[in-house]
C-alpha cells in the first residue's frame, strides 16, 4: 500500500484533522525578550494567558517545566516537551507536544493503562508504578531511541521519579496501536487501554517521533480541578 501523504504544516507543525490535534500559542508578548532555554520554559502558557485553544492545564505546565529545570542535566535538548494530561478522558486530545521556541502545541489521542482503568470507563482512575500493574505512572521521563517492537518503531522511556522508576522494566515507552486509532473512538466513544505504554495511533506515532527525538522530556500526570497533583 503506497505510504498515506502528509498533511499541510504551518510553522512546521502537521495540520491533522480535528481528530487527531488541536494547536494553540502563546501570545507574542509572552516570547519577546525570552532568550535560551531557560527563558523559553518561562514563556509556557500560564492562568494569566489561558484561552480556549490553550490545550493544557496551568498546573500540569507549571509541573512540567518544573521538571524540565530540574532534569536539565539528563535533557539532551529542551525544543519540544511533551505532556500527558490523564485528567482528561482517552477520546480527547490529550498527548500534547510544545515547542519552546514559538509556543505551539500539537495534541493527539493517547491511551492509557488498563490497571488504571479497569472497568474501561475511558478515564484513568490511578497511576501505579508497580510491576504487572499494567497501570499508567505519572512523573516524569527522559525520551530514548526509537526502536523496532512488538508494535512496530516505538520511543523508549526512562522514568526519572519515584512514581515511574519501574518504567524501563516494566517496558513503558511510546508506540503505536490499533485500540488507540480514532476509529475506536467513533465506535465506542473511548479509546481501548495499553499495558501501561503510551499507545498512539499509528499517524500520531509518526508525527511524535518526528518532533520528539531521544532526550526530550516526556511528563504526564493528572491533576484533579483543586489544581494538586497525582504525580511524583
Amino acid at each position: 500500500m503506497a505510504p498515506r501523504a502528509a498533511p499541510r504544516q504551518t510553522l512546521g507543525h502537521p495540520m491533522l484533522t480535528r481528530t487527531h490535534h488541536h494547536r494553540a500559542m502563546l501570545t507574542r508578548r509572552e516570547l519577546i525578550g525570552r532568550g535560551g532555554a531557560a527563558g523559553l520554559l518561562a514563556a509556557m502558557p500560564c492562568a494569566a494567558t489561558a484561552r480556549p485553544q490553550d490545550r493544557v492545564p496551568a498546573g500540569l505546565l507549571a509541573r512540567a517545566r518544573a521538571a524540565a529545570e530540574r532534569l536539565r542535566p539528563d535533557l539532551r535538548d529542551l525544543d519540544v516537551i511533551a505532556i500527558a494530561d490523564f485528567a482528561q478522558p482517552s477520546r480527547a486530545d490529550r498527548f500534547h507536544l510544545l515547542r519552546t521556541a514559538d509556543g505551539m502545541v500539537t495534541s493527539y489521542q493517547v491511551a492509557h493503562g488498563r490497571g488504571s482503568d479497569p472497568l474501561h470507563t475511558g478515564y484513568l482512575g490511578f497511576f501505579s508504578n508497580t510491576f504487572g500493574s499494567e497501570a499508567s505512572s505519572a512523573g516524569a521521563y527522559v525520551t530514548g531511541d526509537v526502536y523496532y517492537g512488538r508494535y512496530g518503531r516505538s520511543l523508549r522511556l526512562k522514568g526519572m521519579d519515584p512514581s515511574n522508576s519501574n518504567a524501563e522494566l516494566r517496558a513503558i515507552v511510546v508506540h503505536a496501536a490499533a485500540y488507540a486509532e480514532p476509529a475506536m473512538v467513533t465506535r465506542h466513544g473511548k479509546l481501548g487501554r495499553s499495558e501501561g505504554c503510551f499507545a498512539l495511533s499509528q499517524l500520531s506515532l509518526q508525527y511524535v517521533l518526528q518532533q520528539l527525538g531521544p532526550g526530550r522530556l516526556l511528563y504526564c500526570d493528572r491533576l484533579p480541578p483543586t489544581g494538586w497533583g497525582s504525580g511524583a
